[in-house]
């Protein structure tokens, strides 16, 4: 205990050491996708219903790469150098590859993606290939020699025929197609050449008669012929050529004009779905890449836009013959590039249905327990029937994974509206789901509401009550009406950054409301109740503040007697003694407390003197009173911490008791 010295007639003192979200049914719908794929260059695209399988040519890799409808890599089928046109059997089991470096046409295994037969064609190159009249129909040959060939498969070994095509139609080796609409029909087009020259050709008796022949069909003046698919019925062949810009279609029979699918700029592919739905393909950098057809109906009943995934200012382009129906018609797939030679394979979901673009739209707040009104639109480019419903969900804290409200019917002016009452509050989304028809894709919208929480009460006794150091302190919390949590946290967080908040209780309230807790007080201390909230209520915390006396001891130490005197104990010391005074206080880093003299005169007490004296690391200090006192004189003296004034803020001021002396000779 440190030791300081002041003179008798000075006093001293103690030191005192914180919307509306919209979705559509369109063809940029969620479900559509895209996938990278590992190519250098495409030939044709077939799709295997039967094993869910997209099969891709790649002429300079020398490969057909095989992917699942998600473009996930299922396989790729090698040392097929040239290979350029496919076609899949009936039963889905065998794809056709035609091989022309090879001078042969490969079968691939569709349900393993392996290779199974390799069918040698003499000299001759296959570049596309046709199953029709019972017979693998292949086209060959360059440099003005272009020309068709058989395969038999039929008999116990295969047969090759050459040169079926006497009259020497085309230039190069021509692209095929054939239909079960018009079996042993067999329809060719003379690739990228100007004009666009087709030619139709009976194969039924198992050798290949010209039936039909156009130069420069419908007199459009079009070339560069990229594509071209016959129709489901047998009764047409739509090509897709650089010019004219749209899908030109003509009659089987004589290849007069039989009407057209406007696309846009250098149409480049063409496939026709079972139903007769038409898909066309441009290339395109800056208008619609992917354009779908009612079959019949010249204006496109949704078209698709793909992104710009390389560096040039124009988007991704559609690969020559880059598009295939799945043949249930439920999903489109297209192949594109980008500027930087990358390909990609994507998947567009429900094409033949009309896009639809739904709506919804809540209001920002609301109240608990109050009815609101959420109201939106259904539209589409194709009429929806009379009675369409969109079906509504509500999200809450109540029901996290959704509970069905009913539906809602739309109008004649593709508006709606439903009205509810949350019984939750906090944040609720309601979700409004078309499920579309057979000629309208299915969309969903969601908007959500912030839903005000009913408020309940809260309170906590003894509020700014002043207790002595030490004592331990009942505190009693009552809840009021609540939905379902009863549960109240009694926290405690005495002053000084030293001591964390802590909890001090947790528990579910009493029959009336009340959950108590004691707290063993050594500062001033904020005493908190927290509700944390349930769905219906909101969360609430009240906190009180209690006061908290120091501890203070003192003693006078050097008298030769204590006697009582003036209603008071007195200490009689020698004027030749030294009194020591003592003190003990509460501890905190920095404190100081505040030492006091008063001398009694004129029938009052008055101080002589006050002043700070800080504690050692124990909280106690001592004084020494030396000089010559006057003898007959009354004094007393005291210890005191004052709050804010003694250094800190953490205790209620609190003053320390009279010590009563005086000075004999």
């Amino acid at each position: 205990m440190r030791r300081r010295t002041l003179p008798t007639a000075t006093a001293l003192a103690v030191l005192f050491s914180s919307v509306a979200l919209v979705a559509t049914g369109a063809g940029s719908a969620a479900a559509d996708s895209s996938t990278p794929l590992s190519l250098k260059s495409t030939g044709d695209v077939v799709v295997d219903g039967v094993h869910q399988r997209v099969f891709i040519s790649d002429p300079t890799a020398g490969q057909v790469v095989v992917t699942d409808y998600a473009g996930k890599l299922v396989g790729t089928v090698g040392s097929l150098p040239g290979v350029h046109g496919l076609e899949l059997s009936p039963d889905s089991g065998t794809l056709y590859a035609a091989v022309a470096d090879a001078d042969a046409v490969v079968a691939i295994d569709t349900a393993t993606a392996t290779e199974a037969h390799r069918y040698a064609t003499g000299t001759a190159g296959p570049e596309y290939v046709a199953l029709t009249g019972g017979k693998l129909w292949f086209s060959y040959g360059a440099g003005g020699d272009g020309n068709i060939g058989s395969l038999d498969l039929s008999g116990t070994d295969p047969v090759v025929t050459l040169g079926q095509d006497t009259s020497r139609t085309f230039y190069d080796a021509p692209i095929l197609d054939a239909s079960a609409g018009a079996p042993g029909t067999l329809v060719t087009g003379a690739p990228s050449q100007s004009p666009v020259v087709l030619a139709v050709y009976d194969v039924s008796s198992g050798t290949a008669s010209r039936t039909a022949y156009a130069f420069d069909p419908g007199n459009t003046g079009g070339g560069n012929l990229a594509d071209l698919a016959v129709t489901p019925d047998g009764k047409d062949v739509i090509t897709a050529s650089g010019a004219p810009y749209y899908q030109a279609a003509y009659k089987l029979s004589d290849l007069s004009a039989d009407g057209k699918y406007v696309t846009n700029t250098y149409p480049n592919a063409v496939d026709i779905a079972p139903n007769g739905d038409v898909a066309a393909g441009t290339f395109s950098w800056y208008d619609p890449d992917v354009h779908v057809f009612k079959q019949g109906v010249s204006t496109p009943l949704k078209q698709y836009d793909f992104p710009n995934t390389g560096t040039s200012s124009g988007s991704d382009t559609l690969a020559a013959r880059g598009l295939a129906w799945a043949p249930d018609e439920s999903k489109l797939f297209a192949v594109s590039k980008n500027d930087s030679d990358a390909y990609s394979l994507r998947v567009f979901d429900a094409p033949t249905k009309a896009s639809t673009t739904l709506t919804a739209d809540a209001p920002a707040t609301a109240t608990r327990a109050k009815p609101l009104t959420v109201t939106g639109t259904l539209s589409s480019p194709v009429a929806l029937p009379a009675g369409t419903t969109v079906s509504v969900t509500r999200t809450d804290d109540e029901s996290p994974a959704g509970k069905a409200l009913g539906t809602a019917t739309v109008t004649a002016d593709g508006s709606y509206s439903f009205t509810d009452t949350p019984p939750a509050g906090g944040k609720v989304t309601y979700t409004v789901t078309y499920a579309g028809d057979a000629d309208h894709a299915g969309a969903t919208a969601a908007d959500s509401v912030t839903v005000a929480k009913s408020a309940t009460t809260l309170t906590l006794n003894n509020n700014l009550k002043v207790y002595g150091y030490g004592s331990n302190v009942t505190f009693t919390a009552h809840l009021g009406t609540t939905y379902k949590n009863r549960t109240v946290e009694i926290w405690a967080d005495p002053y000084g950054s030293d001591k964390p908040n802590t909890l001090v209780k947790k528990g579910t309230v009493d029959s009336s409301g009340n959950l108590t807790a004691t707290v063993h007080l050594t500062r001033d201390t904020k005493v908190s109740a927290k509700f944390t909230g349930d769905t219906r209520y909101a969360a609430k915390t009240t906190t009180n503040t209690v006061y908290t006396k120091v501890a203070i001891s003192t003693s006078l130490i050097g008298a030769y007697k204590t006697a009582t005197a003036w209603n008071a104990k007195y200490y009689y010391f020698r004027q030749s003694k030294d009194p020591v005074y003592n003190t003990t206080m509460t501890m905190y880093p920095g404190r100081r407390y505040q030492f006091q003299i008063q001398q009694f005169y004129s029938g009052a007490w008055h101080t002589t003197t006050t002043e700070y004296f800080g504690l050692d690391s124990y909280g106690k200090d001592s004084v020494l009173l030396d000089d010559t006192p006057p003898t007959g004189v009354r004094f007393r003296l005291r210890s005191s911490y004052i709050d804010t004034t003694s250094g800190d803020n953490v205790n209620m001021t609190t003053y320390g008791g009279w010590k009563y002396f005086t000075f004999t000779r």
